[in-house]
Order: C-alpha cells, then structure tokens, then sequence
C-alpha cells in the first residue's frame, strides 16, 4: 500500500467517526392555515389543559363548575401566546449554556509534499504530513462564559414569570370589563325603561295641558340618551368578552356555554401591603430578580473580557514521513499581545456593567413610586365605594317609601318614576365606583405582583410541557 492509500484511508476512517456524531436538521414548518386551525380548536375543557393542570402543586378539579379569576388564570397561563415566547426565550437561554461550556475543538491537517530531487529509486518521493493543533484556552475563560450564559438563563427564566404576571393583569382587568359591562347593562336597560313610561305620561299630561312642551321635550331627550347608552351597554358587554377571550389566549366561542363567577368584584377588600411585603416587592419581584442576574451576567462578561488580556495556547504535534524517515515536532503558538491588550471590550463590559446597576436601580425606584401611588389610589377608591354605597342604600330607603305613598295615593307614577330613574342612576353610579376600586385593587397587586386570591404555586411553574434544552453533564 503506497502513502497516498494511506493517508486517504485515514481522512476516509476519521470522517466515519465523526459524522454519525452530527446533529441533523429536522424540517418543522410552520403553516399559517394549520395554526390557525390549531387556534380555533383551543377550549377550555380539552384533555390537553387538564392534564397541565394535574401538574400543579394543588391541582384541584378540572374544569371548574363556575370559571372565576383563578380558574381563568390558569387556562391563560397555558395558552396564551405570550407566555409560549417567553418559554422559548428561556429555551435558546439555556441553549447558551451548552455554547458557553463548549470547548474548542483541535484543528487537524493533512500535507502531501513530493521531492523532486531525490534519485530514482525504490524510495517514494512522497512525504506525507499530519499536524494536529489543540487549543488551550487560560486564564479561566470558559467558566466565566459558563457563569455568564447561566445567569442570563436565570433571567430568562424570571422573565416569564414576569410575563405570567403581565398576562394575569390584563386577564383580570378584561374579566372586571365584562363583570361591570354585565352589570351596568340591565341597569341602562331599566334607566331606558323608566324614562320610556315617564315619557308617555308626560305625554298624555301635555295632551291635557297639564304638562309644558318643554318637559316633554326634555324627557324625550333624556330617553334618547338612554337608548343610546343600552345599545352601547350591550355592545361593550360583547367586546368584554371578546377581550376576555383575547387575554386568554383562545378564540371567543370558547367562552360559549360556560358559566363565569364575578364574586370576586362584588365588594372591595383593599388589604394595604405591611412593611415585609413592601421590602418583598423590592427585593423579590421575578423582575428585580432578572435584573440582579442580568448584572451578575454584566459582572461575568467583564471578567471575560479581562481574561482576554491573556492569550490561549495553542499546542501542535506534527508528524512527517520523510522518505524512510519518521520526522516529529512539537510547537506552541500563542497570540503576542502587542498591539491590543482587549482595553476596548474592557471598557465596554464595564460600561454595561455601569449600565446594568442604573436600570436595576431606576427600576427599584419605579417599584417605590408606583406602590406609593396605588396604596393611594386603593384608599381614595375604598373611600369613594364606601361613599357610594351609602348614597344608594339612602336611595333603596327613599325608594321604598316613595312606593308605600304611591301605593297610599300621596304622590304620582311620576314622582315615582322619577325616584326610580334617581336609584338607577345611583346604582350605575355605585357600580363605577366599584369598578374603579377594584381597579385600584389591581393595580396594588400588580406592583406587589402578589395577589392574595391566587396560589403563587401556578405562577411559579414556568415550563407548561416539556422543559428548555437541558445543560449537556459534560459542560
């Protein structure tokens, strides 16, 4: 067998064991028409969301027999297309890891040289040649990737609880729309119907001339306005709960047939946060957290970077089959510092470093002022709904009577309608100041990102099916 065969046979073995080894690409399209199919199937009910629910902490029946602000929350934690981001975020952030732990790979060389000045002979003119070059990598760079790609993971992974908290807030704050749309339609509906029969008798009154033309003609406006205000009524209902399917994550028809449970607006329970809850937004929410890892990743590549003042090594074995003769070296290569000492990507790393610590402390900052402002917000809300209250309550006892001496003959149909439009009114009145509170309410949580209703187990499950790539044992 002559030299060439042999180098070649080599070149051919090597590539024989190194390419089963190869990841292959795996086509996984994605078409627009079956995603949307995909997306008119989704339902509240389906074995799919059953069986992410069995996986929580405290799992409890699926589905519910009456859907409230928890039970909604769930169904948006899994479907909601946001969150399925986020997951894949974290994802490609735990890929890093295996990138970052990833040592370089030996750079292998084969030669051919011929010659042309040896005589005529039974030896070959040919003199093969292999160079193998391993790098070395110093200073201890590849554990300062590792550690930079692992907080970034970290981040990554507290960004979707981030998000979840994100996606709980618009789902309440869309469920609180439709609980104040359903309510406040029936009462327009009413506030149409009484000013509707004021109407007619104002007209009959006119008729006999015992009523001005101007009062019929400002009754006649005011029921105009109330017709107007039914028709928008039912209309915001049907956008609540197009929104409501929308924070979700499901098509509105999946909404169809199942009942809702608004218990939890019914009255406001404004629990103003004590100091420990307050020293724990500040220094627990899932995005303080990311950003003190997104620092610690800051912190990481600038060690990197100061280690990249020190150049790696290269070792090189070399073998030569010169003629008869087995010929091998040994050389070591490294690059010379000479005219850059990485002072450029230093003071780059440390600037972002700089730049981390402000963003982590602007957004502490932020965190103060907005708890300030929503316990502020809570207490004026409270005060007000309590305000409200009391007026329709005095509103029901005005009623009450004005129905008795109606029924005793001692006022009109129309002195009681009017008091019947009057508690209408206060009962719309009392109603939006429910809503504000309970927004209010909403607010608070989302700055303390700890609602007292919902279990911080569901929200603490980042991953719905199967987990971000895992680390490799070997990184």
């Amino acid at each position: 067998m002559n030299t060439k065969t042999v180098v070649g046979s080599s070149v051919f073995l090597l590539a024989i064991f190194l390419v089963p080894g190869c990841v292959r690409y795996q086509p996984k399209p994605v078409l627009a028409s079956r995603t949307l199919d995909d997306f008119e199937a989704r339902t509240l009910v389906g074995p799919e969301i059953s069986e992410f629910v069995r996986t929580l902490p405290k799992p409890g029946s699926w589905p519910p027999a009456a859907w409230d602000l928890n039970s909604l929350t769930l169904a948006a934690l899994f479907y909601h297309p946001d969150l399925d981001v986020a997951r894949a975020q974290w994802g490609v952030a735990e890929a890093g890891r295996i990138t970052a732990g990833e040592r370089p790979n030996p750079t292998g060389s084969v030669l051919m040289g011929y010659d042309s000045t040896s005589p005529v002979s039974e030896v070959s003119p040919w003199i093969p040649e292999a160079a193998l070059e391993i790098p070395i990598e110093t200073a201890g760079k590849r554990g300062y990737r590792i550690a930079q790609a692992k907080h970034l993971s970290e981040a990554a992974r507290l960004n979707i609880l981030s998000v979840a908290w994100e996606v709980r807030s618009r789902l309440r704050q869309s469920f609180l729309e439709l609980s104040a749309a359903r309510e406040s339609e029936p009462l327009l509906v009413l506030q149409r119907d009484i000013l509707s029969e004021s109407l007619k008798i104002l007209e009959a009154q006119l008729a006999a001339g015992e009523a001005s033309a101007y009062d019929v003609t400002q009754a006649r406006l005011a029921l105009d306005n109330a017709k107007l205000a039914a028709i928008e009524g039912a209309q915001q209902t049907i956008q609540a709960r197009i929104r409501l399917a929308g924070a979700l994550g499901v098509p509105e028809k999946a909404l169809a047939g199942i009942r809702l449970n608004f218990d939890a607006f019914s009255e406001v329970k404004v629990v103003l946060p004590d100091p420990d809850i307050r020293v724990r937004a500040l220094t627990g929410r899932p995005d303080i957290l990311g950003a003190l890892s997104e620092y610690e990743a800051a912190q990481s590549t600038l060690r990197l970077e100061i280690a990249k003042q020190y150049p790696d090594l290269s070792l090189g074995p070399d073998w030569q089959f010169d003629q008869t003769d087995h010929k091998w070296t040994l050389g070591l290569s490294l690059i010379l510092p000479l005219l850059s000492r990485n002072k450029g990507p230093i003071a780059e790393a440390e600037a972002r470093r700089t730049e981390t610590a402000a963003r982590f402390l602007a957004l502490q900052a932020r965190i103060i002022n907005d708890l300030d402002a929503a316990v502020a917000a809570c207490r004026s809300a409270s005060e007000k709904a309590r305000a409200a209250d009391e007026m329709l309550a005095g509103l029901k006892k005005q009623e009450a009577t004005a129905q008795i001496r109606y029924d005793l003959g001692e006022i009109s149909k129309l002195e009681l309608l009017g008091l019947r439009a009057e508690l209408a009114a206060g009962a719309l009145s009392r109603l939006e100041a429910l809503v504000k509170a309970q927004g209010a309410v909403g607010e608070l949580e989302n700055v303390l990102q700890s609602p007292l209703d919902l279990n911080e187990g569901v929200l603490g499950s980042p991953a719905r099916t199967a987990g971000p790539v895992k680390e490799r044992k070997d990184v």
